[in-house]
């Protein structure tokens, strides 16, 4: 091998490799920043005497082979595809560290003038592999190798990659250490990898929320978004629990009750308890939202529910008084029950505390005190029925909790939530979730992607 900075050999020849490698400023690929200016680095080279100390070394073939495709490469008209033959036997000649680290410049930088994304990957790990390049500018290789072969769908190579960018937490002017970890999801959902993907996006969660910072909601949404278009149950009202506890907004409880509609068959005793969370949060905006809380609710079960619902759909104009005859039917008879409803409930109250009080009874009585909002009754008689043999036990905690939060028993909801299971759960999992919210003000979260 022979020292190449030694007077034996022209300086120039050492410059021009170092100006092949450096990547220049906004010619990388895929939009990521360049590497150290070159005439900086060697003003720094020249103040370095460890540095200068450690000159590369090249052999007398490799520099015979490389400094004329070197020359042409500089000319502004090149053909970078008529010189690729030559431009891979350089890659292939090189042996030692200090040629790896040239010829994979080279490449680099000629994939970039060419459009050439396979000579730039190669460029890259030929860089890499070198172990030459800087310490502070290997997280930038490898994040820019991991895109690189990303868009050529090698994804082990580009999760390899990745995960080494991440290991160096590298970042970039406009590109957090949590953006660069957000591209392992997208990675994932290159490979319909989609559960591995959106469990990751929850780690990145996790791991903000337990630094204290604020979370992204584009994560959220882009995890929301996969997940529902996957139907990944349940693994998805995990998410969109945390989703609605973190960004609260109208949009986003709609999209969630919406979702869990969407997602699963309720029939009405199931379905009204989740339209009954809509209306709490303001999510409920078409006829049929109403229409539907209205059977779910039976107007001859529970008459002021059912005239709440009907007031609320006329006001906002979602169904104007008089223009649907079944629903002014339900209001009228509504209307008509209500009193004779609210006179039978202190008979009612007595029934459901006596000693023989059948299952039926009790929850009849908790159903009709949770409707005229009198919590902490309901939730005393949705408890006692949990003692009962034959309750169904998911339809109970998940009106107890709903009492418990409407009585301010807002750890006492969470926790009776927490005990719902089967096709419940969803439902029980958003109902923690307002609770969450109504308890304190939500986490902050912040719009801009570089969080």
């Amino acid at each position: 091998m022979t020292n190449l900075s030694s007077p034996r050999r022209p300086a120039s020849f050492a410059r021009q490799l170092a100006l092949a490698v450096a990547l220049a400023s906004g010619t990388a690929v895929l939009a990521v920043p360049g590497f150290t200016d070159a005439a900086h680095a060697q003003k720094k080279k020249k103040k370095d005497e460890q540095a200068q100390a450690a000159a590369p070394v090249y052999a007398k073939e490799f520099v015979a082979a490389y400094t004329p495709v070197e020359t042409a490469l500089k000319d502004p008209a090149v053909n970078v595809a008529a010189l690729k033959p030559q431009i891979e036997a350089i890659a292939n000649m090189a042996a030692s560290p200090d040629e790896q680290l040239a010829a994979g410049g080279m490449l680099f930088n000629a994939g970039i003038t060419g459009k050439d994304m396979t000579l730039q990957l190669r460029g890259a790990e030929l860089m890499l592999g070198s172990g030459k390049v800087k310490p502070e500018d290997t997280g930038r290789f490898a994040f820019v190798a991991s895109q690189l072969a990303t868009a050529q769908n090698q994804f082990a190579k580009a999760e390899t990659y990745l995960q080494k960018a991440i290991d160096l937490n590298y970042s970039g002017p406009n590109l957090s250490t949590y953006d660069v970890r957000m591209n392992m999801a997208e990675l994932y959902f290159s490979q319909e990898r989609f559960a591995e993907g959106v469990a990751y996006i929850s780690q990145l969660i996790a791991a903000r929320k337990a630094e204290g910072q604020p979370v992204n909601p584009n994560w959220y949404r882009r995890g929301v978004q996969i997940a529902y278009n996957n139907e990944l149950v349940p693994q998805i009202y995990d998410f969109v629990q945390g989703w609605v506890i973190d960004v609260p907004t109208p949009e986003n409880w709609r999209d969630a009750v919406n979702l869990t509609r969407n997602l699963n068959d309720y029939d009405g005793p199931v379905l009204l308890d989740l339209l009954r969370l809509g209306k709490r949060v303001g999510t409920l905006k078409e006829k049929n939202d109403y229409v539907f809380y209205i059977e779910a609710a039976d107007t001859r079960r529970l008459p002021m529910e059912v005239k709440s619902v009907i007031d609320e759909a006329n006001a906002t104009g979602a169904i104007p008084k008089g223009s649907d005859p079944w629903v002014d039917e339900q209001l009228a008879t509504a209307n008509s029950l209500i009193a004779e409803d609210r006179a039978a409930l202190p008979a009612l109250e007595r029934d459901a505390n006596a000693s023989a009080a059948k299952l039926r009874t009790v929850l009849a009585a908790g159903d009709t005190f949770l409707s005229y909002g009198q919590y902490a009754k309901a939730a005393s008689f949705y408890e006692r029925s949990l003692t009962m043999p034959e309750v169904d036990r998911n339809l109970a905690l998940t009106r107890l909790g709903i009492a418990q939060i409407g009585a301010g028993n807002i750890d006492g909801a969470r926790e009776t939530l927490s005990k719902v299971d089967g096709p419940r759960s969803p439902i029980a999992k958003l109902w923690s979730a307002y609770a969450s919210q109504s308890a304190a003000p939500a986490a902050p979260a912040v719009a801009a992607v570089g969080s």
